[in-house]
């Protein structure tokens, strides 16, 4: 199947591609065992530094830090799906009153860091008289910032349903909102669920940011658990490893729902080609 995006790389490109992939991970791998002599030199790898580890009370206070990320995590992707939705429908509307609007807010929140928005919401609406909780001063930010991601993927999906779909159900005597909400849009669900999943991946990791409002998710708690043992170095690594653990996770379900959904379009292909083929055969 051919890329849109870029040709398909000849048999030279692909030798070359191989040999830059195999000398990347060779230079990768050099610096990890340069950075583990390193630790070794210092005593980071000693038994004693990695034993509070081994303790239940440790992952007791990370497992709070973690469902804690988890939760926010889980509201910022709730409102930002349902924003998300609101604006591709305005995106994709007929009347200019609607679409500009939701063009512009894509547009211009695409652009702007999270990490801004979240100084905003700690910073800027105090002053106005509006101090939202701390959960809540993560959480906007995620959900506003991230709405116009969601937007952007649910737009793809709506303009990925053929046509005939939509007029078909206005055949029927649906009207175009019952169309849209009825027909067109659960298939368009379907079509891009991989890249929702992928766009929460992304949404897992800036929960980070609720480091800089005091938030108690997984980095913040990793945080005060170094200050409070001063096993600084093993105290992020652990927590990497547990970010690692999590995303890779739901890597592997976008990717596995990726291949389900190219799956059954091959079937649905092969299915139609079928039937065309009878039609011919009569």
């Amino acid at each position: 199947m051919s890329n849109l995006l870029f040709d398909e790389p000849g048999p030279r490109a692909r030798r070359r591609i191989r040999l830059a992939t195999v000398a990347g991970v060779l230079v990768l791998l050099a610096l990890l065992a340069l950075a583990v002599r390193q630790f070794a030199a210092n005593g980071q790898l000693a038994a004693e530094r990695w034993q509070p580890y081994a303790t239940w009370p440790m992952w007791r206070y990370l497992l709070g830090g973690l469902w804690s990320t988890a939760l926010a995590a889980v509201v910022s992707a709730a409102l930002a799906m349902a924003a998300g939705i609101a604006l591709a429908l305005g995106r994709v509307s007929r009347r200019r009153a609607v679409r500009l609007p939701s063009a512009a807010y894509v547009e211009a929140v695409r652009t702007v860091p999270a990490l801004l928005l979240v100084y905003l919401v700690l910073f800027a609406l105090p002053r106005y008289g509006l101090d939202l909780p701390l959960f809540w001063k993560l959480v906007v930010p995620l959900a506003v910032s991230n709405a116009a991601l969601f937007a952007e993927v649910f737009r793809a999906g709506i303009m990925s349903v053929e046509r005939g779909q939509g007029e078909a159900a206005l055949a029927l005597g649906l009207s175009p909102g019952q169309s849209m909400r009825l027909v067109v849009l659960p298939q368009a669900a379907r079509r891009v669920l991989p890249s929702i999943v992928s766009q929460s991946v992304g949404l897992l990791k800036d929960t980070s940011l609720g480091f800089v409002v005091s938030y108690a998710e997984l980095l913040y708690s990793g945080k005060v658990l170094a200050n409070f043992n001063g096993l600084l170095i093993q105290t992020y690594i652990v927590v990497a490893l547990v970010y690692l653990v999590v995303n890779a996770s739901l890597s592997a379900l976008a990717r596995s729902l990726d291949r389900s959904a190219a799956g059954r379009g091959g079937a649905r292909r092969r299915i139609t080609r079928g039937r065309r083929i009878i039609r011919v055969n009569r």
